[in-house]
Protein backbone atom coordinates (compact mmCIF):
# COMPACT_ATOMS: atom_id res chain seq x y z
CA UNK A 1 0.00 0.00 0.00
CA UNK A 2 1.28 3.04 -1.00
CA UNK A 3 1.47 5.86 1.90
CA UNK A 4 0.28 9.45 0.65
CA UNK A 5 -0.63 12.07 3.81
CA UNK A 6 -2.42 15.13 3.68
CA UNK A 7 -1.90 17.96 6.18
CA UNK A 8 -4.39 20.70 6.02
CA UNK A 9 -3.42 24.05 7.21
CA UNK A 10 0.46 23.06 7.21
CA UNK A 11 1.56 26.41 6.19
CA UNK A 12 0.02 29.52 7.87
CA UNK A 13 -1.07 32.65 5.38
CA UNK A 14 2.29 34.46 6.24
CA UNK A 15 3.96 31.36 5.21
CA UNK A 16 3.00 30.91 1.86
CA UNK A 17 3.25 34.71 1.19
CA UNK A 18 6.74 34.82 2.37
CA UNK A 19 7.60 31.71 0.14
CA UNK A 20 6.15 33.25 -2.94
CA UNK A 21 8.02 36.80 -2.29
CA UNK A 22 10.98 34.94 -1.53
CA UNK A 23 10.71 33.30 -5.67
CA UNK A 24 10.96 36.41 -7.23
CA UNK A 25 14.78 36.07 -6.90
CA UNK A 26 15.04 32.48 -7.18
CA UNK A 27 13.12 29.25 -7.03
CA UNK A 28 15.50 27.93 -4.73
CA UNK A 29 14.57 29.26 -0.91
CA UNK A 30 18.08 29.80 0.71
CA UNK A 31 20.71 32.42 1.44
CA UNK A 32 24.09 33.21 1.70
CA UNK A 33 25.62 35.14 4.03
CA UNK A 34 29.08 36.98 3.74
CA UNK A 35 31.55 33.98 4.14
CA UNK A 36 29.74 31.99 1.23
CA UNK A 37 28.08 29.74 3.67
CA UNK A 38 24.35 28.62 3.44
CA UNK A 39 22.27 30.45 5.72
CA UNK A 40 18.27 29.71 6.25
CA UNK A 41 15.84 32.87 6.15
CA UNK A 42 14.05 32.64 9.62
CA UNK A 43 10.67 31.78 8.38
CA UNK A 44 12.09 29.17 5.71
CA UNK A 45 14.01 27.50 8.78
CA UNK A 46 10.46 27.16 10.56
CA UNK A 47 9.47 25.36 7.88
CA UNK A 48 12.09 23.02 7.47
CA UNK A 49 11.73 22.07 10.85
CA UNK A 50 8.12 21.86 10.66
CA UNK A 51 8.80 19.18 7.75
CA UNK A 52 11.07 17.32 9.33
CA UNK A 53 8.81 16.93 12.50
CA UNK A 54 6.14 16.09 10.23
CA UNK A 55 8.02 13.25 8.29
CA UNK A 56 9.93 12.07 11.25
CA UNK A 57 13.11 12.35 8.73
CA UNK A 58 16.51 14.15 9.59
CA UNK A 59 16.61 18.05 8.17
CA UNK A 60 19.59 17.46 6.73
CA UNK A 61 18.54 14.64 4.36
CA UNK A 62 16.66 17.45 2.24
CA UNK A 63 17.33 19.42 -0.23
CA UNK A 64 16.56 23.32 -1.27
CA UNK A 65 12.99 24.16 -1.04
CA UNK A 66 11.87 24.83 -4.32
CA UNK A 67 9.01 27.24 -5.46
CA UNK A 68 7.77 26.98 -9.05
CA UNK A 69 4.45 28.46 -10.99
CA UNK A 70 2.03 26.61 -13.21
CA UNK A 71 -0.57 28.66 -15.69
CA UNK A 72 -2.75 27.68 -18.92
CA UNK A 73 -1.17 24.17 -19.22
CA UNK A 74 -2.42 22.06 -21.98
CA UNK A 75 -1.67 18.48 -20.49
CA UNK A 76 -0.47 17.25 -17.21
CA UNK A 77 3.04 16.70 -16.27
CA UNK A 78 4.58 13.33 -15.44
CA UNK A 79 6.39 13.63 -12.08
CA UNK A 80 8.17 10.10 -12.23
CA UNK A 81 10.74 9.95 -10.56
CA UNK A 82 12.27 6.29 -10.73
CA UNK A 83 9.58 4.75 -13.57
CA UNK A 84 9.71 0.75 -14.22
CA UNK A 85 13.64 0.64 -14.39
CA UNK A 86 15.07 2.96 -11.66
CA UNK A 87 18.55 4.13 -11.82
CA UNK A 88 21.36 3.91 -9.51
CA UNK A 89 20.44 7.54 -8.45
CA UNK A 90 17.92 7.19 -7.12
CA UNK A 91 17.75 3.57 -5.88
CA UNK A 92 20.28 4.54 -3.24
CA UNK A 93 18.99 8.33 -2.62
CA UNK A 94 15.04 9.42 -2.85
CA UNK A 95 12.97 8.49 0.23
CA UNK A 96 10.02 11.29 0.05
CA UNK A 97 8.34 14.35 -1.41
CA UNK A 98 6.95 16.71 0.46
CA UNK A 99 4.30 19.15 -1.64
CA UNK A 100 3.25 22.67 -0.11
CA UNK A 101 0.66 24.50 -2.03
CA UNK A 102 1.16 28.10 -1.87
CA UNK A 103 -2.24 29.42 -3.59
CA UNK A 104 -5.59 27.71 -4.48
CA UNK A 105 -6.26 27.24 -8.77
CA UNK A 106 -9.67 28.02 -10.15
CA UNK A 107 -9.36 24.65 -11.87
CA UNK A 108 -6.87 21.87 -12.29
CA UNK A 109 -3.87 21.29 -10.59
CA UNK A 110 -4.68 18.36 -8.80
CA UNK A 111 -2.72 15.12 -7.93
CA UNK A 112 -3.01 11.83 -8.94
CA UNK A 113 -1.75 8.51 -7.92
CA UNK A 114 -2.38 6.09 -10.76
CA UNK A 115 -1.11 2.90 -9.94
CA UNK A 116 -2.47 2.90 -6.79
CA UNK A 117 -5.47 0.43 -6.16
CA UNK A 118 -8.21 3.15 -5.98
CA UNK A 119 -10.82 4.36 -8.36
CA UNK A 120 -11.32 5.82 -10.62
CA UNK A 121 -7.70 7.12 -11.51
CA UNK A 122 -6.62 6.82 -15.17
CA UNK A 123 -7.41 10.25 -16.18
CA UNK A 124 -7.83 14.15 -14.41
CA UNK A 125 -11.40 13.93 -16.05
CA UNK A 126 -12.62 11.38 -13.93
CA UNK A 127 -11.62 13.16 -10.75
CA UNK A 128 -11.66 10.32 -7.87
CA UNK A 129 -8.02 9.65 -6.43
CA UNK A 130 -6.86 12.71 -6.92
CA UNK A 131 -5.55 15.31 -4.43
CA UNK A 132 -6.69 19.50 -4.88
CA UNK A 133 -4.40 21.99 -4.42
CA UNK A 134 -5.64 24.45 -1.13
CA UNK A 135 -3.21 27.09 0.43
CA UNK A 136 -1.62 25.78 3.43
CA UNK A 137 -1.99 22.25 2.43
CA UNK A 138 0.96 19.73 2.17
CA UNK A 139 1.37 16.46 1.30
CA UNK A 140 3.71 13.68 1.81
CA UNK A 141 4.57 10.71 -0.02
CA UNK A 142 7.31 8.06 -0.21
CA UNK A 143 8.55 6.26 -2.68
CA UNK A 144 9.97 3.43 -0.69
CA UNK A 145 7.65 0.93 1.05
CA UNK A 146 8.94 -0.40 4.47
CA UNK A 147 11.15 -2.68 3.97
CA UNK A 148 13.05 -0.01 1.78
CA UNK A 149 11.76 -0.70 -1.50
CA UNK A 150 11.00 0.96 -4.02
CA UNK A 151 6.97 1.56 -4.22
CA UNK A 152 6.62 1.92 -7.89
CA UNK A 153 2.91 2.86 -6.65
CA UNK A 154 4.11 6.04 -5.83
CA UNK A 155 4.28 7.14 -9.35
CA UNK A 156 2.23 10.47 -9.29
CA UNK A 157 1.03 13.02 -12.27
CA UNK A 158 -0.13 16.57 -11.99
CA UNK A 159 -3.14 17.25 -13.96
CA UNK A 160 -2.80 20.34 -16.25
CA UNK A 161 -3.76 23.92 -14.16
CA UNK A 162 -6.62 25.13 -16.60
CA UNK A 163 -7.43 28.27 -14.55
CA UNK A 164 -5.59 30.13 -12.18
CA UNK A 165 -2.34 30.05 -11.39
CA UNK A 166 -1.05 27.16 -9.28
CA UNK A 167 2.06 27.99 -6.62
CA UNK A 168 3.38 25.23 -4.85
CA UNK A 169 7.10 24.23 -3.08
CA UNK A 170 8.44 21.20 -3.50
CA UNK A 171 11.34 19.48 -1.16
CA UNK A 172 12.79 16.02 -1.57
CA UNK A 173 13.96 14.01 1.12
CA UNK A 174 16.68 11.20 0.76
CA UNK A 175 18.46 8.34 2.66
CA UNK A 176 21.58 10.39 2.82
CA UNK A 177 22.41 13.94 4.26
CA UNK A 178 22.35 16.45 1.22
CA UNK A 179 25.02 19.27 0.78
CA UNK A 180 23.52 22.65 0.77
CA UNK A 181 24.19 24.89 -1.53
CA UNK A 182 26.93 26.96 -0.87
CA UNK A 183 27.00 29.38 -3.76
CA UNK A 184 24.68 31.88 -5.12
CA UNK A 185 23.12 31.46 -8.26
CA UNK A 186 20.93 28.85 -9.73
CA UNK A 187 24.18 26.84 -11.35
CA UNK A 188 24.97 24.27 -8.40
CA UNK A 189 24.70 20.50 -6.81
CA UNK A 190 22.78 19.60 -4.17
CA UNK A 191 24.18 15.96 -3.70
CA UNK A 192 27.63 15.21 -2.91
CA UNK A 193 27.15 12.59 -4.98
CA UNK A 194 26.58 14.25 -8.37
CA UNK A 195 30.17 14.20 -9.79
CA UNK A 196 30.58 10.50 -9.33
CA UNK A 197 26.89 9.98 -10.79
CA UNK A 198 27.68 12.35 -13.94
CA UNK A 199 30.93 10.16 -14.09
CA UNK A 200 28.97 7.01 -14.59
CA UNK A 201 26.82 8.74 -17.33
CA UNK A 202 23.43 9.24 -15.40
CA UNK A 203 23.04 12.89 -16.81
CA UNK A 204 22.24 10.93 -19.94
CA UNK A 205 20.60 7.61 -18.17
CA UNK A 206 18.37 9.62 -15.58
CA UNK A 207 17.68 13.50 -17.46
CA UNK A 208 15.31 14.67 -15.15
CA UNK A 209 16.55 13.58 -11.80
CA UNK A 210 20.06 15.08 -12.93
CA UNK A 211 19.15 17.78 -14.85
CA UNK A 212 15.84 18.78 -14.26
CA UNK A 213 12.21 19.43 -16.22
CA UNK A 214 9.98 21.92 -16.06
CA UNK A 215 8.35 20.59 -12.74
CA UNK A 216 11.41 19.72 -10.81
CA UNK A 217 14.84 21.89 -10.84
CA UNK A 218 17.37 19.16 -11.31
CA UNK A 219 19.87 17.57 -8.71
CA UNK A 220 22.86 17.79 -10.67
CA UNK A 221 22.84 20.77 -13.01
CA UNK A 222 26.36 21.65 -12.52
CA UNK A 223 28.15 18.51 -12.51
CA UNK A 224 25.90 18.10 -15.97
CA UNK A 225 27.30 21.31 -17.19
CA UNK A 226 23.73 22.87 -17.60
CA UNK A 227 24.20 25.99 -16.23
Amino acid sequence: MYRVFLYRGFLSEEECDHLISLRKETTEVYSVDADGKTQLDPVVAGIEEKVSAWTFLPGENGGSIKVRSYTSEKSGKKLDYFGEEPSSVLHESLLATVVLYLSNTTQGGELLFPNSEMKPKNSCLEGGNILRPVKGNAILFFTRLLNASLDGKSTHLRCPVVKGELLVATKLIYAKKQARIEESGECSDEDENCGRWAKLGECKKNPVYMIGSPDYYGTCRKSCNAC
